[in-house]
């Protein structure tokens, strides 16, 4: 007893805190695993898998303790070092080769991209310490992430996605009427930058907002995964950070709000910016610029997006619960290793904390929303969603598309409708179990500071509202709107977690676990539904949120011909239905405010009196209502919305309009 005069318990040296909770990780794994068995969900039965390797990965590095050096671990000969960013140039090249003969971004396309990501991938992880290039590296992930992006943003008319029709209807309102006013009614009234970006832009450059949004944001989304570099390169050597950035730039969420680009885009651009700012304050002796950088970062998500908002506050609350970690020092966190990371007592953000709660609370409140205060509708949607759907795995309890999806997987039948949602989610999977190594490593007391664990407790925060709340059917947080978010700090954490098996790990195994992450991680992120919205590669699976010319053109047309209807001016009965997502194009662009989806029950024929049949929900996967109402992809002809009895008030070929036939009047 006399040996531990000062009683503490990090003075203890057989407790490790990255022991136990590798330990306590695999404990977790095997509690949680039985539940595959009370619910079907892709989460249930894969996240336990992955959290047990992890943890048996990490375990097996402290018992073998290698320090594998560049010479014992595999690396390319430097002739094919140096020639792979020609291959990967050509191989871009031939991306938007590809795209301009075919008109679209097709299979062929997503498979040539999965090549490039891997031999980018494959650069950073096995070319050798003499050969490796972080600039030419960094390079190539920035043009990857143009030309990925910017060929379907060429290819596709209009725009891609569903909610960037109204915030471009938004914009029009206030170019047309040259003030902010114009969108008073709006929840974006609070809230303007993305709107008065593309605004600016489009007059400063003199070309149409569709040209002014793709110049400017969608230029910039693909240049700022350099700012998960400059974090990154706080904590890890350029290689680990480098490999960050690619990790970050290939993740399928964050590849669609490139495509799809609304203030969610602009927002996520903001706290990237913040999380470089905030990593950057704890790592160095920061100054006065480098705080004005955080705290401007954090007044930009807030003007710039509601939802981006929330989880910018969710970043500074794991930050504030960090420093609240080192300062009272449980467990004696604040000894560190000065060999890892650099000594550096915990920044105070409670300031920063308390200023940024005000600011949001106030803007909130002034936004209006669904003839309330934003704040107000937002708290009374989380207790009604409290009180009538939330339970213990109710996961098939959200709403609009999320509830027709889960219908779709309810009624998945063949083998590869089975195994889509898996494949889709292999990537993430991948970067997961590499984030669970990264947490375990940092957790050592040697290892640990406020930095690192803000990444931590950030990423472990997201998750719960990404996977843990929808397991008690809460959806009203939008966990889909997430994840890029989420791929920031884990981006990071996978690249420490992988750094660290590099190091820890026996050469033959090393070989194995990287060679295996660089092949499948790339393409596995390119073909899940979120990186191909404009043209899905498993197109019976998931809607396409892209229209040709014809559609559009159709939507233009049918508004011209009944006159764009105010909703008030639309009777009960004259509501118009076609296919979902097309209804969303007639409404958000206000050509027929009153517009849902067609109800067509399996095997039968819709019994509508004013619907729009497009050839598109013939052959690819659109969603119709069944008889009860739900959700399902569907393919139907035009026989099954257009009826005997109805008459064809327009055609162009692809889209057809149908409403009540004189006759039977």
């Amino acid at each position: 007893m006399g040996r531990n005069p000062a009683g503490r318990l990090s003075d203890l040296r057989p407790l490790r805190l990255d022991t136990v909770a590798a330990l306590g990780g695999l404990l977790i794994a095997l509690v949680l695993f039985p539940l595959r068995f009370l619910a079907s969900q892709v989460y249930l039965d894969t996240v336990p898998v992955i959290l047990g390797t992890a943890c048996i990965l990490y375990l097996v590095c402290l018992y073998q303790r290698q320090q594998t050096t560049d010479d014992a671990r595999l690396t390319l000969p430097s002739q094919v070092t140096m020639s792979l960013p020609t291959l990967v140039l050509l191989g871009l090249a031939g991306l938007i080769v590809l795209t301009v003969l075919e008109g679209s971004r097709t299979v062929r396309f997503f498979a040539l991209a999965s090549v490039v990501g891997t031999l980018l991938v494959g650069q950073i992880l096995f070319a050798s310490d003499r050969d490796f290039n972080a600039r030419l590296l960094l390079l190539q992930v920035v043009l990857f992430a143009l030309v990925f992006r910017g060929t379907a943003l060429y290819a596709t008319p209009g725009f891609i996605g569903i909610d960037v029709w109204t915030h471009m209807g938004l914009t029009e309102q206030i170019v047309t009427e040259g003030r902010v006013g114009a969108i008073s009614h709006d929840k974006h009234y609070a809230s303007p930058f993305y709107h008065l970006l593309v605004t600016a832009s489009s007059m400063l450059f003199d070309v149409s907002l569709r040209s002014a949004l793709y110049l400017t944001l969608g230029v910039v989304m693909p240049i700022s995964v350099l700012l998960v570099y400059a974090g990154g390169n706080l904590l890890v050597s350029q290689r680990w950070a480098t490999l960050a950035a690619a990790v970050y730039a290939l993740a399928s969420h964050v590849s669609m709000w490139g495509l799809h680009l609304i203030p969610t885009s602009m927002g996520l651009v903001f706290f990237l910016a913040m999380v470089y700012a905030l990593l950057r304050v704890m790592r160095i002796e920061y100054t006065t610029r480098d705080f004005s950088l955080l705290l401007l970062s954090s007044v930009a998500v807030i003007l710039t997006h509601q939802v981006s908002t929330f989880i910018m506050l969710v970043l500074l609350l794991a930050a504030f619960v960090a420093q609240l970690v080192f300062e009272i020092g449980p467990l004696g966190l604040a000894r560190l290793d000065t060999s890892v990371f650099r000594t550096k007592r915990p920044v105070n953000l409670v300031g920063l904390v308390v200023f940024n709660v005000g600011l949001t609370i106030f803007v909130w409140s002034l936004t209006p929303y669904r003839q309330q205060s934003f704040l107000a509708t937002v708290l009374s949607y989380f207790r009604q969603t409290v009180e009538e759907s939330a339970g213990f795995l109710n996961i098939a309890s959200g709403s609009g598309d999320d509830a027709a999806e889960a219908g779709a997987a309810e009624a998945a039948t063949t083998l590869l409708d089975q195994v889509v949602p898996y494949v889709e989610e292999v990537g993430f999977l991948f970067l997961l179990g590499a984030t669970f190594v990264g947490c375990l490593y940092i957790v050592h007391r040697r290892r640990a500071e406020q930095s690192v664990f803000t990444l931590l407790l950030a990423a472990a925060f997201m998750l719960v509202f990404v996977m843990g709340f929808p397991m008690f059917g809460i959806h009203t947080f939008i966990p889909n709107r997430w994840f890029a978010f989420l791929y920031a700090p884990m981006a990071i954490l996978g690249a420490i977690g992988l750094r660290t098996l590099d190091r820890g790990l026996a050469p033959a195994l090393v070989v194995v676990v990287l060679l295996l992450f660089t092949l499948v991680y790339p393409g596995a992120m390119i073909v899940a539904s979120e990186s191909n919205i404009d043209n899905p590669v498993f197109e019976d699976h998931h809607e396409q949120l892209a229209y040709e010319e014809s559609e559009l053109a159709a939507v233009g047309s049918i508004g011209e011909m009944t006159g764009s209807p105010d909703g008030s001016e639309i009777r009960p009965y004259q509501g118009l239905y076609t296919d979902h997502p097309y209804q969303t194009l007639f409404s958000r662009t206000g050509a027929y405010p009153s517009t849902d989806i067609a109800t067509v029950p399996e095997g039968g024929t819709a019994d509508h009196d004013y619907v729009v049949h497009r050839t598109t929900a013939a052959n690819q996967a659109v969603y119709f209502n069944n008889a009860d109402g739900a959700g399902r992809i569907e393919q139907a002809t035009a026989d099954r919305l257009c009826g005997p009895n109805q008459a064809t008030v327009y055609t162009n070929g692809d889209v057809t309009m149908c409403t009540p036939s004189p006759s039977t009047d």
